[in-house]
Order: C-alpha cells, then sequence, then structure tokens
C-alpha cells in the first residue's frame, strides 16, 4: 500500500482500539468498589495487621479532587486491562502483512510466549507486594501516625507489577535474539557470570523493598527461566549446524568464513575457466588503434 493507506489503516485500528479502552473504563467506573478493594487489599491487610501491633497507620486521600482522580485512575487502569486483547489484536494485524510466513511464526511464537510470562510476573508482584509492604511500614516509629495516599500506592502498585512482568520477559528476547541469528547460545554461556551478577542487581533494585528474600523471589524464577531460553538456543544453534549453517563462535577473530566447498556442496560450484580474447596479431603494424591509422602509431 502506499505511504498514506498505511496512515488510514494505523488510524483506523488506533480508534478501534482507544474505542475498546474507553468501553473498558466504563466498566471499570461501573464496577469502580470492587475494583478498589482489590487493589488495595494487600495495604489493608498490612495496615490491620500494624493496628493490633500498635502503630497508627491510616489510608487517606490527599485533596478534594482525590477521590474522583484517583476513580478516573482506576477506571482507565481497568479499561487498559480489559480491552488489552483488542489492542494487542489491533497492533498484531497492523504489523503482520509486512512479515514473511518465517516471521509471522516466530511472531506467533514470541506472542503466546509473553503474555502468560508477563501475567506471571504480575501474579508473582502481587504475592510478594504484601511482604514489602509489610516491611516498609513496619519501619513506621511507635507514637508516629503513617497517612498513606491511595494514589501514590497505585502508582506504586504499578510500577511493581510492570517491573516484574518485564523481568518475566527478559528470556523470551533472549530467545527470540537467538532465532534471529544475533546472539548465539555459545555467547550466553560464556556470559552466564555476568548475567547472573545482572540478574541478582535487578532483582535488588526492582523488588519494592530490596531485601534479600523479596530479591531472590524475582532473581530466581529469572535465572530459572534464563536457563530454559540458554537451552532452547543451544537446541536452536544445532538445528542450524545440522541444516549446513555456519558456527561463527568457532572462528577466530583473524579466520575468513568458509564459503563452502570446491565439490560444490553447499552451493558453491565451480566455473569454467574463460576462454581467451582474440588479440592482434605479432606484428604491431596490422594493428589499428580506433579513430587512427597504422602510419599514425609508428
Amino acid at each position: 500500500m502506499p505511504l498514506m493507506e498505511h496512515l488510514r489503516e494505523l488510524r483506523t485500528r488506533i480508534f478501534k482500539a482507544l474505542a475498546a479502552v474507553i468501553i473498558g473504563a466504563i466498566v471499570g467506573w461501573v464496577f469502580y468498589e470492587p475494583v478498589f478493594n482489590f487493589i488495595v487489599g494487600p495495604i489493608e491487610t498490612v495496615a490491620d495487621d500494624l493496628r493490633s501491633q500498635g502503630f497508627d497507620i491510616r489510608i487517606t486521600l490527599a485533596s478534594v479532587t482525590s477521590p474522583f482522580t484517583l476513580q478516573l485512575k482506576i477506571a482507565a487502569m481497568t479499561g487498559i486491562v480489559l480491552a488489552a486483547p483488542v489492542w494487542i489484536y489491533q497492533l498484531w494485524a497492523f504489523v503482520t502483512p509486512g512479515l514473511h510466513k518465517h516471521e509471522k511464526r516466530y511472531a506467533y511464537a514470541f506472542m503466546f510466549s509473553a503474555v502468560p510470562l508477563f501475567l506471571t510476573g504480575v501474579a508473582v508482584a502481587l504475592w510478594v507486594l504484601p511482604k514489602g509492604l509489610q516491611l516498609l511500614i513496619g519501619f513506621t516509629p511507635q507514637g508516629v501516625s503513617n497517612f498513606l495516599a491511595v494514589d501514590a500506592y497505585l502508582s506504586f502498585l504499578v510500577r511493581t507489577m510492570i517491573v516484574f512482568g518485564i523481568g518475566f520477559l527478559v528470556p523470551v528476547f533472549i530467545v527470540g535474539l537467538n532465532l534471529v541469528g544475533i546472539l548465539s547460545a555459545n555467547a550466553i554461556k560464556r556470559t552466564w557470570r555476568w548475567t547472573v551478577i545482572a540478574v541478582f542487581i535487578f532483582g535488588a533494585v526492582a523488588t519494592p523493598t530490596g531485601d534479600p528474600l523479596s530479591m531472590m523471589l524475582l532473581a530466581g524464577p529469572m535465572l530459572l527461566l534464563i536457563l530454559i531460553a540458554f537451552g532452547i538456543a543451544v537446541l536452536n544453534d544445532r538445528r542450524k549446524a545440522r541444516r549446513g549453517g555456519i558456527d561463527y563462535d568457532l572462528l577466530d577473530d583473524d579466520e575468513a568464513s568458509p564459503i563452502g566447498d570446491p565439490d560444490g556442496v553447499d552451493g558453491v560450484t565451480p566455473i569454467d575457466a574463460p576462454d581467451p580474447i582474440d588479440g592482434p596479431d605479432d606484428d604491431p603494424d596490422d594493428f589499428q588503434h580506433p579513430g587512427r591509422s597504422g602510419s599514425d602509431l609508428s
């Protein structure tokens, strides 16, 4: 299609995705009460437990407009979640016509593996969050009231879920880079020590509390998934080698890569020797240069 047709199609798909999000937001607005109770459930549980220990913990709103703004935020977040199948499909439908057949297979594998892994990361975040809140709010000194703003807690909750979801998506990107030939299994093997260090640093920074338990709850599953991704990369590299591919990791930096053998394997076939070109006779006087006579050459 010409450029304007692509832009019109993109506009149409964006409108459809936005319409689905708006419908989902309306549902979130109507069922605001149960959605709100589900979101603040972890912090309510922690607050009730700390109140029984003598702490003054209260969940508050900061301003007059905060209740309305909070309901808008929760409705919008609900709309994005409920409309996820629609806007993901619209994105997929816009990209798919430009992909080759084998690229579509890779894209299908990416989608069907990325969505469950991201949701698993979100579920782990919701499980870890109360423990992190218990530790963080537990630092409140006796006799000091702690007023917890709901909108700040909502931002904290969303950020934690996104970080955990992205952490569980790292193995998918590793497999994807291996399938397109950018990252080999040997390269993953050579850098496994740095990978472990990077995962633990990410777990320490990304978790709500940074304590060893929360860090392990994120870093442990990530390392297991990266190990599975490494196994898939090994199998894929072996498959490529059996089909006649070149393992560039086995070549030295100053070694030329092979292009096939002279017997015609791997698509390389010898060519016939060139035929000789008829040249001038031995007598230079017989050679005629274009535009000149024989006497001019002498």
